[in-house]
């Protein structure tokens, strides 16, 4: 509970902030659902647009097919029509305008093998412009011819051979005026697209309210709900109740209630948290006073000539300091938020070289050795003060962990550091020679307030680097394999091909302090 106490109490983004503070939830709601184009009109129109899209897939088909019916049709009655009358010499005028009147023909001729005769003819002069022979038609010459007559584009009169389904075999020839055809064609073309209008329109209709039923007023509700809850979050009565469904949506709406009900207690807790905070930042702030007091006196109390208390006063005072920096720590803690990395590139040797100079470290002296194993042009993106605090703090942990035996004899104090390169990760690896880190104080390492064994420590430095080193893409672990002390793994994104150019050596020379 104490990890978060100070720092939320300093922080009041507990409630997620609108995106315009002009327009509430409810206000895009109804912008959504309730004016212009919405999901639901744009499935109606779509659905119109391909269903009148299928139909005419099936109308070009079906206006050839009833061009063809038609020219048959015609064929088999002026072919019947002609073989009973061949057998005459000669027809009177009569038979034959009223035998040209029933099939719609300007001549029919009838041709039996070799021979072929003149059945009937309204008039010696003829303009035609196109030739079908029934025999020879295919699907896509039917196609075409039919579209031809259907806009208007084939005038005068047609041609059309085709054979006699009887006994006697033969062919007829008959010739029609091409307005005949066309008017036929446009007549049936306009019940066909009435037709499918009116399917089009019925299907569009069936589709949408069934896709209405099934998934928009489904998808309305859920962001409804979110809507709703985005406004009141911390509002239990706005977290969606799933309504059963066993599909796809009836899972979104289980997830959205789990997602909604830890949001909300999530909230909740941080809002008691803020509150629990701020009473313990006053705390920690009069108990300071208190403190400060306490050490006054005790100065006074050691210029006391007493044995006993030139023998417990200065305990009591190291106790009492302590316990003022383990308040301070935590008022720090609780006001401090780090800022977002400021990227640059950096040398890493440079960095730890500065470590070394801050920890008063050389190689062999006051007992402790540090040796850096790290390319002098190893580079890569980070933000060089909050990478020195990072590194000078591991550092600082593994000096303060060997100080107790660096006196001893036989006893080697060494802090060691590399670097690994392995898709696109760079890992720094700290290591020292000290007592390790018991299992026990492992569980919880990087969080704050919990600490590492160390006498004295408050347990916010792991947790102040781990902070960092997530905000800049990676991670710190604390490596379990190894036999002696302890060993800390930095895993930074690498940046490939930033080895010394003349630009980046000029910007960060590598005597640069903190990159």
């Amino acid at each position: 509970m104490a990890q978060n106490n100070g720092r939320v109490a300093s922080e009041t983004e507990v409630t997620p902030k609108k995106l315009n503070s002009d327009e509430t939830p409810k206000d895009r709601h109804r912008k959504i659902f309730g004016g212009g184009m919405g999901l639901s009109g744009k499935l109606l129109l779509l659905t119109i647009l391909f269903v009148m899209l299928s139909e005419v897939l099936i109308f070009v088909p079906s206006i050839a097919n009833y061009r063809n019916t038609w020219l048959r049709d015609r064929l088999a009655v002026g072919g019947v029509a002609a073989t009973l009358l061949s057998e005459s010499e000669t027809l009177s005028p009569q038979v034959q305008q009223k035998l040209l009147e029933a099939t719609g023909a300007q001549a029919i001729s009838l041709a039996v093998g070799e021979r072929r005769n003149l059945i009937a003819m309204e008039s010696s002069e003829m303009n035609i412009t196109k030739t079908i022979d029934m025999t020879q038609d295919s699907p896509w010459d039917a196609i075409g011819c039919s579209l031809q007559f259907l806009t208007g584009t084939r005038t005068g009169q047609i041609r059309v051979i085709g054979d006699i389904d009887m006994r006697s075999g033969g062919r007829v020839d008959m010739v029609f005026p091409a307005s005949l055809l066309r008017d036929d064609l446009q007549k049936y073309a306009l019940n066909i697209l009435q037709l499918s209008l009116l399917i089009s329109c019925l299907t569009a209709a069936l589709v949408y309210l069934s896709i209405r039923s099934l998934l928009l007023r489904p998808l309305q509700r859920l962001t409804g709900s979110m809507m709703r809850f985005a406004e009141s979050p911390e509002n239990a009565r706005e977290i969606i109740k799933p309504s059963g469904r066993a599909d796809e949506l009836g899972e979104a709406e289980i997830q959205l209630q789990s997602m909604q009900k830890s949001l909300n207690q999530t909230l909740n807790q941080q809002r008691r948290m803020a509150a629990l905070g701020l009473a313990v930042s006053k705390i920690n702030h009069d108990m300071r006073n208190l403190l400060a007091s306490a050490q006054l006196f005790l100065e006074r109390l050691e210029l006391l000539p007493d044995p006993t208390v030139q023998r417990v006063a200065p305990k009591i005072l190291a106790t009492l300091d302590r316990a003022a920096s383990y308040t301070s720590a935590v008022l720090s803690y609780g006001k401090a938020q780090e800022a977002a990395p400021e990227l640059r590139v950096i040398r890493l040797a440079s960095v730890l070289r500065d470590v070394e100079e801050v920890l008063g470290l050389s190689r062999y002296a006051n007992g402790i050795e540090m040796h850096v194993s790290v390319p002098e042009t190893q580079e890569l993106e980070a933000d060089p003060e909050q990478i020195f605090r990072v590194l000078l703090n591991l550092c600082r942990n593994s000096v303060q962990a060997m100080e107790s035996s660096k006196g001893a004899s036989g006893v080697v104090c060494r802090i060691e550091i590399h670097s690994k390169v392995k898709d696109d990760m760079l890992s720094i690896y700290v290591s020292d020679t000290g007592p390790g880190i018991p299992a026990k104080a492992q569980e919880g390492l990087f969080k704050a307030f919990q600490t590492s064994g160390k006498v004295g420590g408050t347990g916010l430095g792991l947790a102040i680097a781990a902070e960092i080193v997530v905000a800049h893409g990676g991670k710190i672990t604390l490596e379990k394999d190894v036999t002696t002390g302890a060993c800390f793994k930095i895993q930074l994104p690498y940046r490939h091909g930033a080895q010394a150019t003349e630009k980046i050596t000029r910007l960060f020379p590598a005597d640069s302090s903190k990159g």
